[in-house]
């Protein structure tokens, strides 16, 4: 199985692609099935034999982008250990490469859930709820083992999903930060909003 911390090109269905390249540049509601059937190399016919409406489109991408996520995050989890240190780094380093490599795609999630019928909406939740109990989990064991000294575990769990959803609204590669320098200098911050006290 492919490592939790390796990214290839996003591999999508084309007319999934070609809407993603829509919904970054133009948001949900400013592109057009036209738009999306056209940077697909289809008719608006053939786009809907595919996917029925833009709605379809856009809760396949966010499907798909939050299994992903999830699988990830499960994977660095279970890589991890027991150790409530490592487990809480190997997760903020997924959360981090995943908004690093996945950026349309984590930006067109986070964005666009406004955009979603109210019946996928809470799937979506469902699937953001899912992640967030991971962060605090790992916040709340590095509490409960004494090397994480924050009153406020959920805010530090909360902040530490904000900043890494946030990596994905900046972050190049030819930016001056390397992926690998990234990763380090937020899991600095990340340690600080525990309050991280390393064993003596």
């Amino acid at each position: 199985m492919t490592s939790w911390r390796e990214y290839g090109p996003v591999d999508l269905p084309s007319p999934l692609a070609a809407a993603l390249a829509a919904f970054a540049e133009h948001g949900y509601h400013g592109t057009s099935v036209r738009d999306i059937a056209a940077r697909a190399g289809l008719s608006v016919p053939g786009l809907y034999h595919h996917y029925p409406s833009k709605q379809s489109l856009l809760q396949g991408l966010c499907e798909i982008t939050m299994m992903d996520l999830l699988r990830r995050s499960q994977e660095a989890l279970d890589e991890a250990g027991q150790d409530p240190v490592r487990r809480f780094d190997a997760l903020t380093e997924s959360l981090l490469r995943f908004h690093m490599f996945r950026r349309e795609q984590a930006f067109v999630a986070s964005t666009e859930i406004r955009s979603l019928d109210a019946g996928y909406r809470e799937i979506y939740v469902g699937h953001r709820d899912r992640q967030q109990r991971m962060i605090e989990g790992v916040v709340d064991a590095g509490v409960e083992a004494g090397v994480f000294t924050t009153g406020y575990p959920k805010d530090a769990a909360r902040a530490l999903a904000t900043m890494a959803v946030g990596v994905s609204t900046w972050f190049t590669p030819s930016g001056p930060l390397t992926a690998d320098e990234l990763v380090r200098r937020n899991l600095q911050i990340a340690h600080d909003m525990v309050r991280y006290v390393s064993p003596v």
